[in-house]
């Protein structure tokens, strides 16, 4: 049975080992109050209550402790070693029963990037500015599979509890040891082979030697290789590139609360940089509107008929979005001793005008020189003639690109998402329109200059 579906029929508990663990945990999440609604059906904004703050997340952590060493252990459970047990065993024995030769002494430390964000805000574009250079391993929202299997009840300490779980997977892969995804792709891989891994194509280490394996016919697979044609991921070919590649970056929308990631910043065997994505959040909600209509139906509905209000549930979870990427927006710009030196808060209308100059501010953050290539990718993806098919296209005049919400959105659509988001937009600088003149005028910014304030 595959994972998914145990979970969802209560079996996971007699079905796997982990399952016990994760059922016993949220079991307790659920003792937990109620904040307000989840926001973009993706175990979104958690924003705390008086009786659920930062120390019933610190709870949490202990409740999540043996998952955490259970998802250590996950490839232990195969008969795999994880990256990190497996190099230390292989310099224990001489001879090494390694394959490949332990990566050498680096001038620089390894970095670990984490670019941070939500839907459509521009991050699978800026994530191709880590994913073009090559001696960074490179991975496209990997967390999609755990959300796909591991389901919490949607908000409040259940919300909590899917971060912990993604936080730990995420220091997992971090480390290398991409078996712990095996476990979380459905169907479930066979000999460490899977025809599944979620976007794929846009990972270039993925697709690249030795990890892109002679081509099988008839065997088809969804998130196939762009520019070549592979066979099926090798888990095990793709976690030992990971190893040899200097650095590792990884695209995720589904981390929401900074607050989660101290772990893995105090975590000795990484160095952790975390950038912050964010856009303007009427951009956002006209992009998604576009992208994922169906989810959407309620919003048109209300545009289309006039109705005097607004379904309250729809308002609050955009208001629980906004303030959830705020509130973590002020932890980083706050600098917490564990955070101090590894935060940096970029908004996309920033780069989208200045995309090579952003690319080195973000680059020399991270302590990683920028090379040509990257530079080159993008000065043929931002001056594009046109924009590029598809919604996830990074083909685009960027500079024209930014604004374009401004002339399809009406104008009480931008008013809903100024009064819910007023407290984000006046953190990240993003004027309100006073009027539908105002929001059509190209000569009216709706932007703050705020130049290096943003690299902290």
């Amino acid at each position: 049975m595959p994972l998914g579906a145990a979970l969802s029929q209560g079996q996971l508990g007699a079905s796997y080992p982990l399952g016990k663990r994760i059922l016993r945990v949220s079991d307790r999440l659920k003792q937990i109050p109620q904040p307000l609604a989840d926001a973009n059906s993706t175990d979104p904004a958690l924003i705390l209550a008086d009786n659920a703050s930062l120390l019933s997340l610190s709870e949490l952590d202990s409740a999540f402790t043996q998952l955490q060493g259970r998802l250590r252990n996950f490839s232990l459970q195969l008969g795999v070693e994880p990256a990190a047990e497996a190099a230390a065993g292989a310099q224990g024995e001489a001879g090494a029963k390694a394959k490949e030769p332990p990566r050498p002494r680096e001038a620089r430390p390894r970095r670990h990037v984490l670019l941070m964000a939500t839907t459509r805000t521009g991050s699978s574009f800026v994530g191709e500015f880590f994913n073009q250079q090559g001696n960074i391993f490179y991975l496209f929202e990997p967390l999609w599979h755990i959300e796909r299997t591991v389901s919490f009840e949607s908000g409040g300490a259940n919300a909590a509890g899917s971060a912990l779980v993604y936080r730990d997977v995420l220091k997992q892969l971090f480390l290398c040891d991409l078996y712990v995804l095996e476990h979380f792709i459905s169907p479930l891989p066979e000999d460490h082979l899977t025809q599944f891994m979620f976007r794929r194509g846009s990972s270039r280490s993925l697709c690249e030697d030795p990890v892109c394996t002679p081509f099988v016919k008839k065997v088809f697979e969804k998130y196939h290789c762009k520019n070549r044609r592979c066979g099926p991921l090798n888990v095990t070919l793709a976690a030992e590139a990971c190893r040899r590649k200097e650095h590792m970056a990884l695209k995720a929308v589904r981390i929401r609360q900074l607050e989660f990631l101290q772990p893995l910043a105090e975590d000795p065997r990484l160095d952790l940089r975390v950038i912050q994505l964010v856009r303007d959040p009427r951009a956002v909600l006209a992009s998604r509107m576009v992208a994922f209509a169906g989810k959407y139906e309620g919003w048109k509905k209300w545009l289309a008929e006039g109705q005097a209000r607004l379904g309250e549930e729809e308002v609050q979870r955009l208001r629980g979005n906004c303030e959830s990427i705020r509130l973590s927006a002020e932890l980083g710009l706050r600098q917490p001793a564990w955070l101090r030196g590894r935060y940096m808060l970029v908004r996309y209308e920033d780069v989208a005008r200045w995309p090579l100059q952003k690319a080195r501010e973000m680059y020399r953050f991270a302590g990683i020189p920028l090379t040509a290539q990257v530079e080159d990718w993008i000065r043929r993806n931002t001056q594009a003639a046109q924009d590029g098919s598809g919604i996830y296209s990074t083909q685009k005049n960027s500079s024209e690109q930014f604004e374009k919400w401004r002339f399809s959105m009406p104008f009480k659509l931008a008013q809903v998402v100024q009064a819910a988001c007023a407290p984000a937009m006046h953190l990240f600088g993003y004027r309100l329109a006073r009027d539908a003149a105002s929001l059509t005028n190209r000569s009216v910014s709706l932007l703050e200059e705020r130049g290096t304030f943003w690299v902290t």
